[in-house]
């Protein structure tokens, strides 16, 4: 598999340890605080863009659905609020993460539809086929290998099943580019840095969105895998991009 310079951005570069333990490791640690983080650094706006991207899934009406990189289970219980499917099953290597998900999820009363389960986005321990729909926001950056993730994704879709993609993006317009870059490079790992206690994670974000084959770059890694189908369409003057590929 190819490299990407992604691939080598990683939370803490004096650690030898792989990028996908140091991401897992780096979750953990502010796991406790990821939500209100969220909110916070976004304003509320991932919560719109989290709606817009499942609601691309809703016209192939999928009951089988996987979602990669699930963290605390935000996708997992807005798609199940909006397309009603008959599972989702939601797989993060973070077990912090993990944790405080399988929390929210039995306190809304969703734990016969939502299933949060440890699991590695390149060994997802599913059959060839076995998902109608796989859906990943804000999660392929952390792959360790992004072709070896999308492969695996593509593996456990059953043919004409859809993925669908949520990742930040860089604007293109030259004031929103300088703003997101202040944003990003200061405001983002200061405020972060503030409320996890850990700035190097909130660096790591800024860092890996920067090397991040988006776009038409990233619509080739899928195609290349054997996505047809494929779209791009940016939020927010292109501060998110939502991709959606068919197996």
């Amino acid at each position: 598999m190819p490299q990407f310079a992604h691939d080598t951005i990683v939370p803490d570069r004096s650690s030898n340890l792989p990028k996908k333990e140091q991401v897992a490791r780096m979750f953990n640690s502010i796991a406790p605080r990821y939500d209100l983080l969220n909110r916070t650094l976004s304003a509320g706006i991932d919560v719109g863009w989290r709606k817009k991207a499942i609601r691309l899934l809703a016209a192939n009406q999928p009951q089988m659905i996987l979602d990669v990189a699930t963290g605390t289970g935000d996708l997992a219980i807005t798609a199940h609020h909006l397309l009603h499917p008959k599972k989702i099953i939601g797989i993060d290597i973070s077990t912090g993460m993990l944790e405080h998900g399988n929390k929210k999820i039995k306190e809304l009363g969703l734990s016969q539809s939502i299933e949060l389960v440890e699991g590695d986005s390149e060994a997802i321990q599913f059959p060839d086929g076995h998902f109608d729909a796989v859906m990943v926001a804000f999660g392929v950056r952390n792959f360790q290998h992004l072709d070896k993730g999308i492969a695996e994704i593509h593996r456990v879709l059953r043919p004409g099943g859809q993925l669908m993609v949520l990742e930040f993006s860089q604007p293109k317009l030259p004031f929103i580019k300088q703003l997101y870059g202040f944003y990003m490079n200061v405001v983002t790992p200061g405020i972060g840095g503030i409320l996890s206690n850990n700035r190097d994670a909130y660096q790591y974000l800024n860092d890996s969105v920067r090397k991040f084959p988006e776009g038409t770059a990233f619509i080739q890694v899928l195609e290349q895998i054997g996505f047809k189908e494929t779209t791009i369409k940016r939020l927010s003057l292109g501060i998110c991009s939502m991709y959606t590929g068919i197996k």
